[in-house]
């Protein structure tokens, strides 16, 4: 049973990623991108893949993830034109998922792309691979280094906006990063939150992690904000992040106590029953099971 439980886990994971490397990721055409302002000069753009951040400095624009393909890519710059014509000069990769980063060799050329380094090597395996991912002049040019269970922290200015970049541990991959702006009160969080299914989506062939996700999702929910914009889904404010981390932590257990108590792992999909055990990516049963039961 264990050994068929890996297979079938096995075969989840690589349709998951033969997706993402793929123009199946793009759930929505270009022409279904939507803008969103949500503070002062500050947006996000849904649609086209991942939702995209869209920051206006003083004389430049900063982009956090820039979709899935050409068109995406296009689209979102022709919507950044739109609110000032100011140039985009910095991309801000919340991790490697195609669908937040392939759109990035479109972007204007010099344009700075910043990321934790653990994306880049990632992004770096992925090319010498030859699987879908930016070219080599278009990896990260700036990166955030180290984990922490505390959270590393860097502060910086782009454009006269204060940004602070934060990582804890491995969760949705090795190489999330979390953009923080604090005088707006606004969070990107990537896809260690997703709010268009119930389980989060742990990437463990990137060395992603659901006991990396808790702490994760913890230190997300405590910053001082009020507006966390997932990297697929709806806006949530901070009570509602909070009640989504805190279900998702009691379900975890659950699961990992059942996992000790030796139960299989149908028995354990048939007591969280929903989409939050199937879809295009595997749920908290199945990730949970085979980290905890892996040799």
């Amino acid at each position: 049973m264990a050994r068929l439980q890996g297979i079938v886990f096995r075969l989840a994971v690589l349709a998951g990623i033969g997706m993402l490397g793929s123009a199946a990721l793009a759930q929505q055409p270009a022409d279904s991108l939507t803008v969103t302002r949500l503070k002062d000069n500050v947006y996000y753009a849904a649609g086209g893949g991942g939702n995209s951040g869209i920051i206006i400095g003083q004389a430049g624009v900063i982009v956090v993830d820039a979709k899935i393909n050409e068109q995406s890519a296009k689209q979102l710059l022709a919507e950044i034109a739109k609110l000032t014509p100011k140039p985009v000069t910095d991309v801000i990769e919340t991790h490697g998922d195609g669908d937040h980063v392939n759109g990035v060799q479109w972007f204007p050329a010099g344009v700075t792309i910043i990321a934790h380094e653990s994306n880049k090597r990632e992004q770096e395996a992925a090319l010498k691979a030859g699987t879908n991912t930016p070219p080599a002049d278009r990896l990260p040019t700036r990166v955030v280094r180290g984990d922490s269970p505390k959270g590393v922290r860097e502060s910086l200015t782009l454009q006269g906006v204060k940004f602070q970049l934060l990582h804890w541990v491995p969760a949705h991959t090795s190489g999330d990063l979390v953009v923080f702006l604090p005088d707006q009160g606004i969070v990107f969080t990537g896809d260690i939150i997703v709010t268009n299914r119930p389980d989060p989506i742990i990437h463990l062939e990137k060395n992603g992690s659901s006991a990396g996700w808790i702490t994760t999702a913890e230190g997300i929910a405590k910053l001082n904000a009020q507006q966390f914009v997932p990297g697929h889904g709806d806006v949530l404010s901070k009570a509602d992040l909070q009640a989504k981390v805190q279900q998702t932590s009691k379900k975890r257990e659950q699961i990992a106590d059942m996992v000790k108590q030796g139960k299989t792992l149908e028995e354990i999909k048939a007591a969280f029953p929903g989409p939050a055990a199937g879809g295009r990516f595997p749920g908290l049963p199945e990730i949970v099971s085979q980290e905890m039961t892996k040799k």
